[in-house]
């Protein structure tokens, strides 16, 4: 079966880091990497909505999102 997943420059998996601490340390590695593609997985309960929300409020991308895999693909503001 093919992956019909965005492909992705760098994957992180944050575990079950709260979101507070996830889009902060989210924060940290996107600026460090303008324009790339980073693939997260986050097991937060909160992560199906912080993340597409903090997506919208910094100006980064949601790509997409599986929410079986618990993964984001985020694209960073250039």
């Amino acid at each position: 079966m093919a992956d019909t997943h965005p492909a992705h420059d760098l994957e992180w998996d944050a575990g079950d880091l709260a979101c507070g601490d996830l889009v902060l340390e989210l924060r940290r590695r996107v600026r460090a990497e303008p324009g790339k593609v980073f693939k997260i997985i986050a097991r937060d309960p909160g992560a199906p909505a912080d993340l597409p929300a903090w997506c919208g409020m910094t100006g980064h991308h949601l790509i997409a999102q599986d929410g079986a895999a618990q993964a984001y693909w985020i694209r960073a503001k250039s």
